[in-house]
C-alpha cells in the first residue's frame, strides 16, 4: 500500500513575507500542489506568541496577511488546506505529552534555539515557551500525521528534534508515527541585501512580496557588490557579491549571466548595469503577485471564510488523530 505524501508548512504571521520566504519554502508549496496528497498550511500564531507576548496584536493583525502572500503567489486554497495554530486545542495537548520525552539539557542544545536566544538577548530568563517550542513544532508537524515538510536548511535541527521525539515516542508505545522528512529548497538561504546576513524582517534587510516597484529599485540599488569595484574597468569580484548572488537565484537566463560575470571579472561591466537588470528581473517577480494581492485584499471576509473552513476541517482530523494517539497510550478511558 503506497504511503500518502501529507505535507504541512506555515510562516511565523510577524509581518509580511519577503523574497526569502518565497525561494525557501513558497516555491516547494507550489510544487507540492502537483504530487502530494494532502498540503496543509499552518498560520503558527501560538508560536509567534512565544517571543510577541507583550504584542499580541502584531501576531492577530498579520494572521491574513501572510495567508494573503501565500495565495497571491500561487499557494491555491482548493489544493492547500489553511488553517490557524491556535484553534486546534489538539495541538497543545500533543505538546504537553510530548514535553515528557525531551530534557530541558536537549532542548538548550537545539542549534537554532541557541542562536536565537542569543540574537533576542536572552539568557537563563528564557521564557520556557520559547525554550520549549521545538516541542510544539514536533506537534505541529505531527499532529496530522504529516511526513513531509518543506523548510529552509536552517530549520533542520527542529525535524531532528521532532524524529528524536518520535523514536522515543515508538518505542515506549509501539509504532505509531512515521519520521518526519524535509523538503528543502534549491536555495539554501537568501543573504540579506546589505551582504551581511540571512535576509530577515528583523534586520531590515530584504525586498518584500508586497514592495512597489520603486522600492524595489530603490533597495537593489544600494545593495552591497564589490567595494573595489570601483571604476567600470576595474575587474571586480562575483563571490560575495550581493547583485550576482540574487541574479543566481532568480535570473532564469543562466547563460547570460555565466557570461556577464566573465566580464564582470575581467572588467568593464559596471555594478549600474548589473542592478538594472536584476530591477527588472524581481519586478517581473514581485509585480504580478503584488497585483493579485491588492485584488485579494479588497475582500479579507472572503479570505477569513477559506481560512474558518480549512481549519473546522483539521478540528476534526486532530480529534480523530488524538483519540488514536490515547488508544496508543493507554489513556483512552471512555472510548
Amino acid at each position: 500500500m503506497k504511503t500518502k505524501t501529507i505535507a504541512l508548512t506555515g510562516d511565523r504571521p510577524t509581518g509580511r513575507l519577503h523574497l526569502g520566504h518565497y525561494v525557501g519554502s513558497i516555491k516547494n508549496r507550489i510544487e507540492l500542489q502537483k504530487t502530494a496528497d494532502e498540503i496543509y498550511y499552518m498560520v503558527p500564531d501560538i508560536q509567534a506568541l512565544t517571543d510577541n507576548s507583550d504584542n499580541p496584536s502584531k501576531v492577530s493583525e498579520n494572521v491574513i496577511e501572510v495567508i494573503l502572500d501565500n495565495i497571491a503567489c500561487g499557494v491555491d486554497p482548493k489544493k492547500t488546506t489553511y488553517f490557524i495554530q491556535s484553534q486546534i486545542p489538539e495541538i497543545a495537548e500533543m505538546t504537553v505529552l510530548f514535553l515528557n520525552l525531551v530534557t530541558v539539557a536537549r532542548l538548550k542544545r537545539n542549534p537554532t534555539v541557541k542562536s536565537e536566544m542569543q540574537q533576542k538577548g536572552f539568557g537563563e530568563d528564557v521564557p520556557a515557551g520559547f525554550l520549549a517550542y521545538p516541542v510544539s513544532q514536533a506537534a505541529d508537524m505531527l499532529f496530522l500525521r504529516s511526513n513531509i515538510i518543506p523548510i529552509g536548511d536552517d530549520q533542520l535541527p527542529q525535524i531532528e528534534q521532532a524524529n528524536e521525539i518520535v523514536r522515543k515516542f515508538n518505542s515506549i508505545y509501539g509504532e505509531y508515527f512515521s519520521e518526519l522528512k524535509p523538503l528543502l529548497s534549491e536555495t539554501k538561504r537568501l543573504i540579506g541585501i546589505d551582504g551581511q546576513a540571512k535576509a530577515s524582517k528583523s534586520l531590515n534587510n530584504a525586498i518584500y512580496l508586497s514592495d512597489e516597484d520603486d522600492v524595489i529599485a530603490k533597495k537593489v540599488m544600494g545593495m552591497y557588490t564589490d567595494p573595489s569595484h570601483i571604476k567600470v574597468e576595474d575587474p571586480g569580484k562575483v563571490e560575495g557579491n550581493v547583485v550576482f548572488t540574487y541574479l543566481d537565484i532568480f535570473d532564469e537566463r543562466k547563460t547570460e549571466i555565466d557570461e556577464l560575470k566573465k566580464q564582470y571579472r575581467k572588467g568593464g561591466l559596471g555594478d549600474v548595469v548589473l542592478k538594472k537588470r536584476l530591477i527588472q528581473v524581481l519586478q517581473d517577480l514581485i509585480t504580478p503577485i503584488r497585483e493579485r494581492r491588492h485584488k485579494l485584499e479588497k475582500d479579507k471576509k472572503a479570505i477569513l471564510k477559506i481560512v474558518q473552513k480549512g481549519t473546522e476541517k483539521v478540528q476534526k482530523q486532530a480529534k480523530k488523530n488524538m483519540i488514536e494517539m490515547k488508544k496508543v497510550m493507554k489513556i483512552d478511558y471512555f472510548n
